[in-house]
């Protein structure tokens, strides 16, 4: 039955949106589609080639998805500075196509193919793990580094009581702002968690702004980046916003009764009602509808747009905390980490990388570029003007310190829920009933669960 969970997910075309996404990213994975057959043979070749040298440094092969280009040059930077630190172990990075990055993991499992070290979105790990895909890393991190972890960081990596993975920073997903239009149409601006705003003066406010000449959308909540994990990490707090989930938490075992229950579906009905009435547009193509045409007032996205809102609205970009819906706030959390596989021949070599990468300084290098939150506090303390009380990030600490951040649900079942609740969101946006799209996904979730034993 695993076998029927791996053929699965190779169907499956997840959009590593979530942790990390933006028009970069979909420019580059246009440009590593070219070059990403190649890339993965290169990468065995290699491995190969240093297998049967008797001399030298050992090469230690790592894929990662390709991100965006801060991304791409912070992860090359990195890389470079560990190979020259030493000369035991020679790191040799293979990029991979967002679009295609699960799928191409997945094929080389199944072909014992995997590198040595990879990188994967928070919530994939369950199922990575559950297929025997990664060794656990628990006898490399001891209490003293796990205890300079996030929380959020340490439980994401944590599988039926074994570290899988670590990762260099966290997310955030909070409201972006234009603060000039909120100015001339009259909307509180709140600066914290607890006086975030209610169902109704969120939705007053989307009315307010809607009003404004300038605006055309008030509201861009990136349709652009297309069916995929975006969906799954920037909606379904709104599920939980309303009280609704995408899986019954307590065992795991259903969808069904959760995911198409009352709170969900007012959730998604919601949503539904915010696109007739012209607040959002779900025929999005462009990504700069919020900070370059400007005609959105503002921008339900996470993290990785803050230096690109900041370059192109200086002071007019700030971020507002996460709505009450109803049932509380929620956001999503939880971003890419890395794994040691279970294949990995120098398992000693891939943690001295990432032992190396998870250097304070070295996660501030890819932060920097990225606008994420930083998974240490040893490297938080060094950031303190942007995400310390004042600080312009400070309401992702926020909300990463309260219960407003949920982790998508933690079970191998998870490829198939957010590939589920995708096309259920597809549904919803273009017209379809509410019921019934959360229905199909549901029962579709509880079918695969049910095929595979529970995933036990």
């Amino acid at each position: 039955m695993k076998r029927y969970s791996l053929l699965l997910l190779l169907l499956l075309a997840l959009v590593m949106v979530a942790c990390g996404g933006s028009s970069d990213e979909a420019d580059s994975a246009d440009e590593a589609d070219t070059t990403s057959d190649t890339a993965v043979e290169e990468s065995e070749d290699s491995e190969e080639m240093a297998e049967e040298s008797d001399s030298g440094p050992i090469t230690i092969s790592v894929w990662n998805h390709a991100g965006q280009g801060g991304e791409r040059d912070a992860i090359n930077t990195i890389a470079t500075g560990f190979n020259a630190s030493q000369d035991t172990y020679v790191v040799e990075i293979v990029e991979l196509p967002d679009g295609s990055y699960t799928d191409q993991v997945n094929a080389a499992a199944l072909a014992n193919d995997l590198p040595c070290l990879l990188d994967f979105d928070g919530p994939l790990l369950y199922n990575f793990a559950w297929s025997g895909f990664l060794q656990p890393i628990t006898g490399y991190a001891d209490d003293a580094m796990l205890d300079d972890f996030l929380p959020s960081i340490v439980n994401q990596g944590t599988y039926n009581g074994e570290l899988y993975s670590l990762g260099q920073f966290d997310s955030g997903l909070a409201i972006y702002a234009n603060k000039a239009y909120l100015e001339e149409a009259g909307v509180r601006i709140p600066t914290s968690i607890d006086d975030a705003w209610s169902l109704a003066e969120f939705e007053d406010a989307l009315a307010a702004l809607q009003a404004l000449p300038q605006v055309e959308y008030a509201m861009d909540m990136h349709f652009n980046y297309g069916r995929g994990e975006w969906y799954t990490y920037g909606f379904s707090p709104l599920l939980q916003g309303f009280g609704g989930d995408l899986i019954d938490r307590n065992d795991y075992q259903a969808a069904s009764g959760t995911l198409d229950g009352d709170a969900s579906v007012a959730a998604m009905t919601a949503l539904q009602s915010w696109v007739d009435a012209g607040y959002v547009n779900p025929g999005q193509t462009t990504d700069d509808d919020f900070y370059g045409s400007k005609i959105s007032a503002l921008a339900w996205v996470g993290h990785w747009m803050y230096n690109t809102h900041k370059d192109e609205l200086g002071d007019d970009s700030i971020l507002i905390p996460m709505p009450n819906l109803g049932d509380g706030a929620a956001t999503g959390m939880g971003s890419w980490n890395w794994g040691i596989t279970s294949s990995c021949e120098n398992p000693d070599g891939a943690w001295a990388f990432l032992d190396y990468m998870l250097a304070s300084e070295n996660i501030l290098i890819m932060t920097d570029a990225n606008g994420a939150v930083p998974a240490r506090f040893s490297a938080l303390e060094q950031r303190d003007e942007l995400y310390g009380e004042d600080g312009d990030l400070n309401i992702f600490i926020q909300q990463l310190n309260s219960e407003v951040a949920v982790p998508r649900p933690i079970t191998p079942a998870y490829a198939t829920i957010t590939s589920e609740f995708s096309f259920a969101i597809d549904s919803i946006v273009t017209g379809g009933d509410v019921q019934s799209a959360l229905g199909d996904a549901a029962a579709n979730i509880d079918l695969d669960i049910e095929d595979n034993n529970g995933y036990e």
